[in-house]
């Protein structure tokens, strides 16, 4: 088997390639993007929903569940297809990197507030009360004693979550978002070779992969503390 027939030329054809990895490499640069919006947003939200639910206020705990539970059950596509055709018949159009990012960064406060939720009551309730007792106010007693021990036990399930979700912005292609994934798919198509595809799955890994590793790392860290 030679090289202009075989499994070279067929998935890593370096004309195909030189063609076009400008693409993929501007399609990779839309996806860490959203990845980040999308941790940063997703993370935040995740702890002020959780810190919000710890007000002990039924109405407002009750909406938050509802929330996380709902945004767990539905698949992100859904709810990236509804906010994509849903909202400008509200007058609120979005552009397909917003509705990802937006979309992506729901699911993954459900799944954060949901994390550090547990983590705050895994912490026993008398490091309230003690901290309390000192004169610190509850938001004073929340943000030094509580969220802390908190997050440290949320970090461990959620790093993985947070990797499972950020990778999701490949399903952006489907509301036509130019991450590397969909660029990839298209130039594959336009080419006739599926060398853009092994690309993609490249680039990530490159992106991925440090993080998988690191999650990992963290976890045992986090464990051992």
């Amino acid at each position: 088997m030679t090289a202009d027939s075989g499994l070279l030329f067929t998935f890593f054809n370096v004309a195909v390639a030189k063609q076009y990895l400008p693409a993929i490499l501007e399609g990779t640069l839309v996806t860490v993007g959203v990845g980040i919006a999308v941790v940063i947003t997703g993370t935040l939200c995740g702890l002020v929903l959780a810190i919000a639910r710890s007000f002990g206020l039924r109405a407002v705990a009750l909406a938050i569940v509802a929330f996380a539970d709902i945004m767990r059950s539905l698949p992100p596509l859904v709810v990236i297809i509804v906010l994509y055709f849903g909202l400008p018949s509200l007058g609120v159009p979005l552009s397909a990197f917003a509705v990802t990012w937006l979309s992506l960064s729901l699911v993954l406060a459900a799944y954060a507030e949901e994390s550090v939720w547990a983590g705050i009551l895994a912490v026993p309730a008398g490091q309230m009360e003690a901290a309390r007792s000192t004169g610190l106010t509850w938001w004073q007693s929340m943000q030094c004693v509580l969220l802390p021990q908190a997050i440290r036990r949320a970090v461990p399930p959620l790093t993985n979550r947070v990797i499972s979700i950020t990778k999701n912005t490949a399903l952006g292609s489907v509301v036509a978002l130019n991450e590397v994934l969909n660029t990839a798919q298209g130039a594959t198509s336009h080419a006739g070779n599926p060398t853009p595809l092994m690309m993609a799955a490249i680039a990530y890994l490159i992106v991925f992969l440090p993080l998988v590793i690191a999650s990992r790392s963290i976890e045992k860290r986090w464990r051992r503390a």
